[in-house]
């Protein structure tokens, strides 16, 4: 997650940095200014003010690659992937990639320099008023049926390094949640392992009612999406890292990670007026959706250790996170 406004640092870029910056931005134009945009827990990101006046956003990747999750892998090249996909589709509401430094060389991660966005970002408004809110309910449903619109040829996360895909979802989907499993016990995180096989197995079904890969974002929380203040109009999209060719419905849970409002009516409304429909009147449709939160709400667990988060709001983000891990069993097991 990344807000791009809530808290930036103009005296925290050490002189190495900023140098080893200007190197890759040379193709652009000289770095003027270099800050530190410091909302984001996965990423390193920079807004960099170029002497020319243009502004662009540069994100590097994590160095330390033991500290990944598996599906956290090459995240950086699947956020650069899909705003390429985004190049023709001004309706998506992405950024344009500007620059791409894979090598590794200059800095000691993979680097993707994107253009900057207009708007604010939702996170920064607060609590909207009613009328804001209900516009960018409807405006991002209406995101969401257009980005459903992109399709692939295999399920699963986009980054081919992880190996976390396959050609039908219920493959993909035990994969991704195998995955995770796995990286629980390599960090010593206690999580019901055992319900949460049985879960999947139960249901496979389910799953499999799924047939066509569709590009989903994953992550539409308040941070990651820009509006006009004024009236709530969505204009900007950002953080497309943990995209992948997925169920649909997948997005409601990506959009409602603490589980406080899964599926706004203007949210569905927007959805349909774009020509979408989500499969929430079908018990198979619902199922899946338990096994949506389920996994989301094990990455909030499971991630905890490996990212060494620190502070008063861990606990309560931990048990909020555990809390639907047990509900979404509840159901999925029928206790």
């Amino acid at each position: 997650m990344l807000d791009e406004t809530a808290d930036v640092r103009d005296d925290a870029v050490p002189p190495q940095t900023r140098h080893a910056l200007a190197r890759v931005l040379a193709p652009l134009g000289e770095p003027a200014r270099v800050e530190l945009l410091t909302g984001g827990t996965f990423a390193t990101t920079y807004r960099v003010t170029l002497t020319d006046g243009a502004r662009v956003v540069v994100k590097t990747a994590p160095t330390d690659a033991g500290r990944l999750l598996r599906y956290e892998h090459d995240l950086v090249r699947t956020e650069a992937q899909v705003y390429t996909l985004a190049a023709e589709r001004p309706d998506l509401l992405m950024p344009r990639v500007l620059l791409t430094d894979f090598s590794r060389t200059v800095l000691p991660s993979d680097v993707v320099v994107v253009s900057h966005l207009d708007g604010v970002p939702l996170v920064d408004l607060g609590e909207p008023a009613p009328a804001v809110g209900a516009r960018v309910d409807h405006d991002l449903g209406a995101f969401m049926a257009r980005l459903h619109t992109v399709t692939g040829d295999r399920f699963g996360y986009l980054n081919a390094g992880s190996g976390l895909h396959a050609p039908t979802w219920p493959e993909a989907f035990g994969l991704m949640l195998g995955a995770l499993l796995d990286d629980a016990a390599r960090w010593g995180t206690p999580v019901p392992d055992a319900d949460v096989r049985a879960a999947l197995a139960r249901h496979t079904d389910a799953l499999a009612e799924v047939t066509t890969p569709v590009l989903v974002h994953g992550d539409l929380w308040a941070g990651n999406l820009f509006v006009e203040p004024a009236t709530g109009e969505l204009v900007g999209v950002i953080d497309t890292e943990r995209s992948l060719w997925a169920d649909p419905l997948y997005e409601l849970i990506g959009a409602d990670q603490m589980g406080t409002r899964t599926a706004p009516t203007a949210v569905l409304d927007g959805y349909a007026s774009a020509g979408g429909a989500f499969a929430l009147d079908t018990a198979a449709g619902r199922t899946r959706l338990q096994l949506y939160r389920l996994y989301l709400s094990l990455v909030l667990i499971i991630e905890i250790a490996p990212r060494a988060y620190t502070g008063d709001w861990i606990g309560p983000h931990r048990a909020t996170a555990e809390r639907l891990v047990r509900e979404a069993l509840d159901v999925l097991l029928g206790r």
